[in-house]
Formats: C-alpha cells, structure tokens, sequence
C-alpha cells in the first residue's frame, strides 16, 4: 500500500434530502405526495390518532385512571363480627388487625347478613338498619362515627 492509494472514507453525515423542489430534485413534480387530496396539501393531515372515519384506537379501549365515588364504605356482614371475644370494641383498626377489611380501606358499613351470638360495641361509619337491630337485639351497642 502506497500513499496514493489511499481513499478518503467519505462523510458520515447523511445528506437531508430536499422534498418539494420541483423535477429537477429527482422527487418528481409532486415529490411523492400524489396528485390531488387532503394529503397532498402543504401542512395537512397532523391528526396523528385519525384513522379514516373508524372509531380510534383511544376510544375504543377501556378508561382508567380517576373515578369519583372510589371511597365508598366496605360492607361487612354481621356474622364476621362472631370472631370477637364478649365486650369488645370494635372499630376499623380493630378490623384490619383481624385481616377482615383491608388497609387502604377508609371506612366500613356493617350490613345485616345472619346474626350475631355476643355483645360488642361496634364504631362504623355506617349500619343498615337491619345490622343495628340485630346488633342491639343481641346486647350490644352501635356508634355511627
């Protein structure tokens, strides 16, 4: 190998390429937009989700994210108050101790499914009005807070 023939590598930047300039640019006269339409206007079409009149894609999929109404009352039945000893308090850390309501839960309604064989105190958010009668018919005591 000589000095002479050695080659220059050549740029390793790529030439943009001019669109639109006419024939002589080697695009053709309309640069390959096509001839006539909504598409071959200068700044046309940049609806990105548009998808030719079909509904698009972001309305066809389920909505997530936030939903007003997410802090309802967990319900628990009255029956699952039985494992309790006699005379206990029970409130919502008292519940999630005993894994029947979970931690993120903010607040419980005691609903009234079966009966209940002890006397509790119960502190809830809320009771059906069937929960505080069998509630109160065994002995115990219902405090809304």
């Amino acid at each position: 190998m000589n000095l002479h023939e050695i080659k220059a590598l050549g740029s390793k930047k790529k030439i943009r390429k001019r669109v639109g300039r006419g024939e002589g640019s080697g695009g053709g006269k309309t640069s390959g937009t096509g001839e006539n339409g909504q598409r071959s206007r200068s700044g046309s079409f940049g609806c990105v989700y548009f998808e030719g009149g079909q509904t698009p894609l972001f309305r066809r999929l389920p909505k997530r994210g936030f939903s007003p109404g997410r802090n309802r009352p967990v319900e628990v039945d009255v029956t699952r108050l039985n494992i309790f000893d006699e005379g206990t308090t029970v409130d919502i850390q008292v519940l999630r101790e005993a894994g029947i309501v979970r931690k993120k839960d903010k607040k419980v309604k005691i609903i009234g499914n079966g009966k209940i064989e002890k006397r509790l105190t119960i502190k809830a958010a809320g009771f059906s009005a069937a929960a505080a009668k069998i509630i109160e018919e065994a002995g115990g005591k219902v405090e809304r807070i």
